[in-house]
């Protein structure tokens, strides 16, 4: 497989003053010899960004596609997850922090070659890979020769993501996606600069990008943080935003945020904030809105944006009823539902199965 430590980065170009500037995210780190970025694993080594991570990984495991989370994508298939270490983002309120915050390399223990996992995935029987755990953006090069080898054996592919990525990578890296699902973690440029260290435009560049210039199937996630991003002013903007810029068919998941990280002292989000989000979301017009990281049956449930039969009832990641016609419409009044289906849900459920490749494979 590839040597990780010496795996030359796409994304930079030497400056007048020696350094080495990365241009893979906005934050365009400028790099003298031996420095790391910001997301510590793209390394200036030789007059050149390294990228430390490639074929390296800090696990692999089964899920299902909800988990990702993205309802309107093959619901009930299982989805093949992996990440590496590292973020080019400084959430403090990180849910992944063990991973995404990881300066230890020698925690990566589980090695891959793109084309072993695509082995692994098919001889699973996923219907699709997950680039996950932490943000696929910083690993670009690994997730986008992955994604080759995964499509040559018909193997749909998909990125979780804060969508915090250069143009020119954005559109490298996107091409070779199927699905996305992309945290919008608030609606303020505040929130953004104090508590993740980004800003919002690039985010908001990448999902006006991903509608309008791509066929990639776009979900949005927000994690809604008791008093720093949940108030019915910022939840209606952002809902107003989506439906003008992206339309009322991309669907929004808003999660509950769990004490963690540097943020450990603010209380869980209550599930009234995220049934008051949802109702907040409806009525501005979207048509699928879920709630996240609590037992909320309706909040996980596919209704008709016409009709509002319920069509894809879900418990949690468990599909209990599925009432799509084979070509995806609704059996009631014939509304097409935006997404890509089967002609039958999976059935995989609410599974999870860590795997481990063999070094022989890998």
């Amino acid at each position: 497989m590839t040597d990780s430590s010496h795996y030359v980065g796409r994304y930079w170009h030497k400056l007048d003053d020696g350094r080495i500037q990365c241009d893979l995210c906005p934050r365009d780190c400028k790099l003298h010899e031996g420095q790391r970025g910001a997301c510590f694993v793209r390394m200036c080594e030789n007059d050149q960004i390294i990228l430390t991570t490639y074929g390296r990984s800090s696990g692999f495991c089964i899920d299902p596609i909800e988990k990702k989370p993205l309802n309107h994508f093959y619901p009930g298939s299982s989805v093949f997850s992996f990440g590496t270490a590292g973020c080019n983002l400084a959430c403090k309120f990180c849910q992944n922090w063990d991973i995404s915050k990881s300066r230890d390399m020698d925690r990566l223990m589980d090695q891959a070659s793109p084309e072993a996992i695509a082995i692994t995935a098919q001889q699973h029987g996923c219907k699709s890979v997950a680039f996950t755990y932490n943000d696929p953006v910083i690993f670009a090069e690994y997730a986008m020769d992955t994604a080759d080898a995964c499509h040559a054996r018909g193997i749909k592919t998909v990125a979780v993501t804060a969508g915090y990525i250069s143009e020119p990578a954005r559109r490298d890296f996107f091409a070779k996606i199927d699905a996305a699902n992309v945290d919008l973690k608030a609606f303020t440029e505040e929130f953004y600069y104090k508590l993740t260290g980004a800003h919002l435009q690039p985010v908001l560049d990448t999902l006006i990008y991903l509608k309008h210039e791509t066929d990639v199937w776009l979900e949005i996630t927000t994690l809604l943080i008791p008093g720093k991003n949940d108030s019915d002013e910022e939840i209606t903007e952002m809902c107003k935003w989506i439906k003008k810029e992206l339309g009322a068919d991309v669907p929004l998941h808003f999660s509950a945020f769990h004490p963690d990280y540097k943020m450990a002292d603010i209380p869980a989000t209550p599930q009234a904030t995220l049934v008051r989000a949802r109702d907040i979301a409806l009525k501005q017009g979207l048509h699928y809105v879920y709630t996240g990281n609590v037992h909320h049956i309706e909040g996980d449930t596919t209704f008709c944006p016409s009709c509002q039969s319920p069509l894809i009832v879900r418990d949690w990641y468990q599909i209990n009823q599925y009432r799509l016609t084979e070509d995806g419409h609704c059996p009631d009044c014939g509304k097409a539902i935006a997404g890509k289906f089967d002609k039958a849900a999976g059935n995989f459920g609410a599974n999870r199965i860590p795997v481990r490749i063999s070094q022989a494979t890998a």
